[in-house]
């Protein structure tokens, strides 16, 4: 399904879309369970993830504050501990002010394939959460693609170059609007149904930056029926 135009979610046949954003806990712990859970199942080579972008920093207009991702890891990691978490313990000027470029880089791999595109996501998370990489700056993006087995580095580096998929950016911002994608991550099916932020129920004790998640419920078998639903009959 193209980025480029403007469009209401209809996802193809055998195929998942989601709304996420990489600086969002919640959709971290999703798509590792997005991954683990296909695997499990030997669905690999039958269902897809088609990745659009959940920008927060657009929704919000204005950046992530670190002290709120720092209270997820806390509050979040325990989810899903092998999904790969590690508190901020990089420099301060490196924490990333943005994901707009990182966000750009898995459209951009989405011209190779829907595997490439959520290989590199995936990475690109793991490269936030756990590595505390810096993934709003070029070297770092395609550093983290060059040690996937997925990803063409060369043709990413020029589409970044290129801006040929800024656009889809703005572009799956305005459409979350339109499709009623009210969270990162929100998941999309072929046979209309959609589920955000699958399994979990989650209150704030405080407000974001300056208070901590607390997890009232989280159902993580419904991974396991949502790729069902999406696999053949």
């Amino acid at each position: 399904m193209s980025t480029d135009t403007i469009r209401s979610i209809r996802p193809r046949p055998h195929t998942i879309v989601v709304f996420s954003d990489l600086w969002c806990s919640f959709a971290h712990v999703a798509v590792h369970r997005l991954h683990e859970t296909r695997n499990r199942l030997r669905l690999d080579d039958t269902i897809e993830f088609d990745h659009h972008a959940f920008p927060l920093e657009l929704f919000n207009e204005a950046p992530s504050p670190r002290p709120g991702t720092d209270s997820e890891v806390g509050g979040i990691a325990a989810l899903e501990p092998d999904a790969g978490w590690h508190m901020w313990t990089a420099p301060d000027w490196s924490f990333p002010t943005s994901t707009l470029p990182a966000l750009e880089a898995i459209q951009v791999a989405k011209d190779q394939s829907l595997n490439a595109s959520a290989t590199l996501d995936r990475a690109l998370r793991r490269a936030f959460w756990h590595d505390n990489l810096c993934i709003n700056n070029r070297r770092v993006i395609l550093d983290v693609a060059r040690r996937t087995d997925a990803v063409d580095t060369d043709a990413l580096a020029a589409g970044l170059d290129d801006g040929r998929a800024r656009v889809r950016i703005s572009n799956d911002f305005r459409l979350a609007r339109e499709v009623g994608a009210v969270c990162s991550p929100h998941l999309f099916l072929p046979d209309g149904s959609n589920f955000p932020n699958p399994g979990i129920e989650v209150t704030w004790n405080g407000d974001y930056g300056t208070g901590f998640p607390i997890v009232r419920s989280d159902d993580p078998e419904v991974y396991q029926r949502i790729l069902l639903r999406a696999a053949p009959a």
